[in-house]
């Protein structure tokens, strides 16, 4: 991959990851409830899920699954029904001691949050649409394609983590505002609002022309 080519695709795919959606969403919850630290965790199965993606276009599934109605509209609404149960399972959750809960360390609660963000990426196939509508445009097929996917995908997992580690962060600078019950209660609110926008937003997500 030409230099002039990977520095294109780098501001979209900064662009991407800035513009927010589900797994910033997630990121910030995780941060505000489990801290930076461990809010890696999160964000590593986030990272997951976008090499999965990644990987069912680069080898051909991606774009069966966006031109089947059946596979595309089954994990749209998984997605859609995932983000839900977050939405409810925040909108629910507990004021607690934030400073106390993120200082402690909860080894049975990291594989929890890898597949929560994991599942996040993983069932949204919105990700499917862009890929296929985008990568295109920075793959030259003449090419050997395995060091272009490459190429590709540490970039975009690279950006990300970068990405997410900043919403994560910037959701832990919330808890020195958060002294009461109250406040945690309404910001708990809003954090289940923002997940169930994501899922009304995923619901109507149409294949695209690249889909097609």
């Amino acid at each position: 991959m030409a230099w002039q080519v990977w520095l294109t695709f780098l501001v979209a795919a900064i662009l991407i990851a800035l513009s927010p959606g589900a797994g910033a969403v997630q990121s910030m919850a995780t941060g505000l409830t489990h801290g930076v630290r461990r809010g890696y965790w999160s964000i590593a199965g986030l990272e997951t899920g976008l090499m999965l993606q990644l990987a069912l276009v680069a080898v051909g599934l991606g774009a069966a699954v966006a031109n089947s109605i059946v596979a595309f509209t089954a994990i749209k609404w998984i997605g859609v029904g995932y983000l839900g149960y977050l939405a409810v399972r925040q909108w629910r959750a507990a004021p607690v001691d934030l400073r106390a809960q993120i200082s402690r360390a909860v080894d049975g609660g990291r594989r929890a949050l890898l597949v929560r963000g994991f599942l996040v990426n993983a069932t949204n196939p919105k990700s499917l649409v862009f890929f296929l509508a985008v990568l295109p445009q920075f793959v030259v097929p003449a090419d050997p394609l395995l060091p272009q996917y490459l190429a590709i995908g540490a970039t975009m997992i690279a950006v990300d983590l970068v990405v997410m580690g900043l919403y994560t962060g910037l959701s832990v600078r919330l808890v020195r505002w958060l002294n009461t019950p109250r406040q945690q209660t309404l910001l708990n609110r809003v954090f289940s609002g923002l997940f169930a926008t994501a899922a009304v937003a995923l619901s109507l997500v149409r294949r695209g022309p690249a889909a097609v």
